[in-house]
């Protein structure tokens, strides 16, 4: 059995992939290449004073030299145009150098170099992001501590999450960093632009209308079950899912976004369509034919949607700017699918 990792675990249990780190860099010459690529188009005016949680930050002219730490800023800025002179290495759901399928995509599409990978590391590299020489850094939804805060804050302005570590709403990342960037027009257009393209797939799957849905993770220790508050189950009620009303019934209070459930009580977690994600297919298919598992009318009938591999995970754990709808349609597929067994039953 796979060794739950502490990087693992936050993506098991959280809102998923959310991890930092890296293990190459780039030259100067890549880091220059990577700066702002495009002047600020949406009218905002600086300076812009952002609140979070550890007090205000303010931003007196549009940044060039960008830094970013966490989850889903990267993602954010090159979306808006600003391609990081610095991102986090990803471990969950990255290539061998840290990099995200959709984020490599995007710089692609731009014509725009790869940016500097910072080293690999749960704790903000302070060094490493002060040797970039940002004039921003965003980390709005990430661990950064109030100590790596305040030697950051020396180098440059730095944004942090609004109130809790690795806690911040994957749309509400979006907007703060199109106001950090000066883009906070560019930024509504892009979320209108997603919410129009979640809109038409619930529209061309009527199926997957009103159907219940509970969201989990096995790891062959412990199940977890995703409460309404976690990104990804947001995520699926955008389609016209509902959560299920066992889930309320049997959670907890032992995180916001999810709780944990003994493997003798699977069979009360009843929905129409049972969403379990796994690492890789061998790990699903130890679940599904599990004791445990077959008490779960879902996984007897048929009623499971099978998210599996750490990439596809990763773009809906949370979503962002990027990866929202880089595997979309997939999976839709796979919800629709078990939703169509729903309805033959």
């Amino acid at each position: 059995m796979r060794a739950v990792t502490p990087l693992r675990l936050l993506a098991l249990v959280l809102s998923g992939a959310l991890l930092v780190g890296a293990c190459s860099s780039s030259s100067d010459e890549e880091a220059d290449a990577g700066a702002a690529t495009e002047d600020a188009g949406s009218g905002d005016e600086f300076p812009v004073t952002i609140t979070h949680a550890f007090g205000e930050t303010e931003i007196t002219e549009p940044p060039e030299r960008v830094v970013t730490w966490g989850w889903g800023s990267a993602d954010a800025a090159i979306a808006l145009g600003v391609v990081p002179v610095a991102i986090p290495f990803q471990e969950y759901g990255g290539d061998e150098q840290g990099v995200l399928p959709w984020i490599r995509e995007a710089l692609e599409e731009q014509g725009a170099e790869l940016p500097e990978i910072l080293p690999n590391s749960e704790e903000a590299p302070v060094e490493a992001i002060a040797a970039a020489e940002p004039d921003l850094v965003l980390a709005a939804y990430s661990g950064l501590t109030e100590e790596e805060y305040e030697l950051l804050s020396e180098v440059a302005p730095v944004v942090a999450y609004p109130e809790e570590a690795w806690s911040t709403p994957w749309r509400e990342l979006v907007e703060i960093v199109g106001t950090a960037l000066g883009r906070s027009d560019e930024a509504a257009a892009l979320l209108d632009e997603i919410d129009a393209e979640l809109a038409a797939q619930a529209e061309a799957h009527p199926e997957l209308a009103g159907k219940t849905v509970a969201m989990v993770w096995d790891t062959g220790d412990t199940f977890y079950v995703y409460k309404e508050a976690d990104a990804r189950v947001e995520f699926a009620l955008a389609l016209g899912l509902e959560v299920a009303p066992a889930v309320r019934e049997l959670e907890t209070d032992e995180s916001t976004f999810y709780f944990t459930l003994s493997h003798e009580r699977l069979g009360e977690l009843e929905s129409d369509i049972l969403v379990a994600f796994a690492d890789t297919q061998e790990e699903m298919d130890r679940f599904l034919s599990s004791a445990p598992a077959q008490l779960m009318p879902q996984v007897r009938e048929g009623r499971v949607a099978q998210m599996v591999g750490t990439e596809f995970i990763a773009s809906v754990s949370p979503p962002t700017a990027l990866s929202v709808t880089w595997g979309l349609d997939d999976y839709v597929a796979e919800l629709s699918a078990a939703a169509q067994v729903v309805d033959q039953g």
